[in-house]
């Protein structure tokens, strides 16, 4: 999962997962299959129709549920919040008692005379700007979208399991108007055209209920382009409500961004194909908010803002889209039994969210540099940022404690610095890793050796891991990882960056619209409930250049009121504005409204920038060289 984001003050600001199919054997839709049913053609008040036919039972009593949590996500999302109508019938069409026992749970009696359960199911993208139903409301990308035009089918949203049949095989048929582009890497078994032409039945098999929540399924207006790289054929499917940004505007810097990867990558085996769903965001009240990607084995559902110019959607998508493409090194090919067996009532979660989240994050900034994709000063820039951003966390909090319990108190607002620390903590291995080996070694080689090892099918021991990895390396990386990731020491990270010959300098560096090198230009008045500029604004140059103060109230943005409620949405988005996009802010001064409405230029603060030292050793030119380009 990619969340693009913002801290700030104590809260975290989001900002931050018909094309060809392919085609099942004969012997996998046979009659075991729990036989599950969409249909988008009977829609009722933004409600999809779900109908699961799970066979013959032998027990009395059957639980049914829907997750609460999902694989990828570290908060608790609570689908069967969004289920209503819900009836179990017998055979004789008759409704069956089924008492709902939590949020996602119901327990079914009399089962032996079961024949199915119907329900309806509500979408969360509609919900998010009211919070939810009863809580917390998912991650966009890993949420549902219900209207005429797009459906962004996560299917853990739609399908239920029985506990005692997760390991049973599906078959899922998905109605839908015949005009419809549909979208997935799940295995298509046939589809079926009505008579009239007016709407298509396609059918789906998964192996077992993992795969229902694996495959994500994208329906509608959708704009489709498919290209290859390598080996793998690549569906990038967008959604543009207004028609804003296209499938055939982001496919070459998609191609050259997974042919870097896959460069990148090398040996590393992947999937015949991978499907990229992007729905862009209206920015309306109802929309999704969540920006940022979810992974799966061979897609990613990713959401953005579609008023982003297009050299910022661009950016973005390179941003997401690699982030969640690595998931395929871990945890996807290295895992834990926390992940490997995972349950989605009551999840238990591996230490190791450095490696998950953090080393992912890693590689989705590094293989850039490397690959030529970004300059040197722009990695650096990066990697700075995260130092800067990560310095606002715990910086004192094990890591793996934080991994282990991240739903809980006080770890879950911790959740964030898995892709600030964390990528850190990939990048100090790297060092560490070249330093040892004469550059021949590196976090990816690593990587690579514990797929070879492990692979998607076994899982690592939670508990061992780390002695393995010592084991496979050198004591240094050991150490390391006990004293940095399981410990409480906060990391030198200037000692790594002497070893690669940098050091830092006073210049002039670009930066945000809410920040100045990593310091917030916003302040919370909990008093009045508003959010004032703080002095750190006079050296920002674009709000400076044009006549912002300390103290000016921000009161909205873009048409959007500013206030504690809303803050998260609204300076989250700000996080992600970029050169070249037109905006109507309103501030207050002394009583007094200011209206700013121009186009966004470029902004510039003073501060530190890393850059080669002039008396760089010649064993430290090469580490770098080694680290940065192999």
């Amino acid at each position: 999962m990619k969340k693009v984001l913002a801290i700030f003050g104590l809260s975290a600001m989001l900002v931050a997962c018909g094309s060809a199919t392919k085609t099942a054997s004969n012997a996998l839709a046979n009659s075991t299959a729990i036989e599950t049913t969409l249909d988008l053609t009977k829609v009722v008040n933004d409600q999809v129709p779900v109908t699961i036919n799970p066979g013959r039972f032998t027990t009395d009593t059957v639980t049914y549920r829907l997750p609460r949590v999902v694989q990828g996500t570290y908060s608790v999302s609570d689908f069967g919040k969004y289920v209503e109508a819900f009836k179990a019938l017998d055979y004789d069409g008759n409704e069956i008692a089924a008492t709902k026992v939590d949020d996602n749970s119901w327990i079914i009696a009399n089962a032996t005379n079961l024949d199915k359960i119907t329900y309806y199911v509500n979408d969360t993208f509609d919900t998010e700007s009211s919070g939810g139903i009863g809580g917390e409301n998912p991650f966009s990308p890993a949420g549902t979208n219900i209207e005429p035009t797009n459906y962004v089918l996560n299917l853990h949203g739609f399908v239920g399991y029985f506990d005692s049949l997760k390991n049973a095989q599906y078959k899922l048929d998905v109605t839908a108007p015949a005009t419809f582009k549909r979208s997935s890497a799940i295995q298509e078994l046939n589809s079926v055209t009505s008579t009239d032409g007016s709407t298509t039945t396609t059918s789906y098999f998964a192996p077992r209920y993992f795969d229902i929540t694996d495959n994500p399924m994208f329906f509608g207006n959708l704009d489709v382009e498919e290209f290859q790289v390598g080996d793998i054929k690549i569906v990038l499917s967008v959604y543009s409500p207004n028609k804003v940004h296209t499938a055939a505007s982001l496919k070459e810097t998609m191609y050259k961004m997974m042919q870097a990867q896959k460069n990148y990558l090398g040996e590393i085996n992947t999937t015949p194909r991978y499907d990229i769903f992007l729905y862009l965001s209206e920015g309306k009240p109802d929309s999704p908010k969540g920006f940022g990607a979810l992974e799966h084995h061979t897609s990613t559902v990713v959401v953005l803002a579609e008023d982003s110019p297009e050299s910022a959607l661009a950016k973005s998508m390179i941003d997401v889209v690699a982030h969640e493409f690595f998931h395929i090194v871990t945890p996807l090919s290295v895992h834990s039994d926390d992940v490997h067996y995972f349950d989605y009532n009551q999840p238990t979660f591996s230490k190791h969210l450095w490696m998950y989240e953090g080393v992912t994050e890693y590689f989705a900034q590094h293989f850039q540099v490397y690959e030529g994709l970004m300059s040197e000063d722009e990695f650096y820039t990066t990697m700075l940022s995260k130092i800067k951003t990560a310095a606002n966390m715990n910086d004192t909090m094990s890591f793996t404690e934080m991994s282990e319990n991240v739903l809980e108190e006080p770890y879950a607002p911790q959740y964030y610095n898995v892709y600030m620390k964390g990528a850190l903590i990939g990048m100090c291995i790297d060092i560490l890793m070249r330093e040892e080996s004469n550059g021949n070694r590196s976090m990816l080689s690593l990587m690579k050796e514990l797929s070879a090892k492990y692979g998607k099918n076994k899982p690592f021991n939670d508990d061992t891991i780390i002695d393995e990895i010592t084991a496979m390396t050198y004591p240094s990386i050991g150490a390391f990882l006990k004293t940095h990731v399981e410990g409480t020491t906060p990391i030198d990270y200037n000692s790594f960056f002497a070893k690669v010959g940098l050091g830092f300098q006073e210049s002039k560096i670009k930066t945000n619209y809410i920040q100045n090198d990593g310091e917030f230009i916003f302040v919370p008045n909990r008093e009045k409930q508003t959010i004032d500029f703080s002095p750190a604004v006079a050296d920002n140059s674009f709000w400076n250049d044009n006549g912002v103060q300390a103290g000016d109230v921000l009161k909205s943005v873009d048409g959007v009121a500013l206030n504690m409620n809303t803050a998260q949405q609204v300076i989250g988005g700000m996080y992600v504005w970029q050169p070249g996009k037109d905006i109507h802010v309103v501030l207050e001064r002394n009583g007094e409204e200011i209206v700013i409405e121009t186009t966004l230029t470029e902004s510039f603060t003073t501060g530190k920038k890393l850059q080669p030292k002039a008396d760089a050793t010649e064993a430290q030119n090469a580490l770098r060289k080694a680290w940065l380009k192999g």
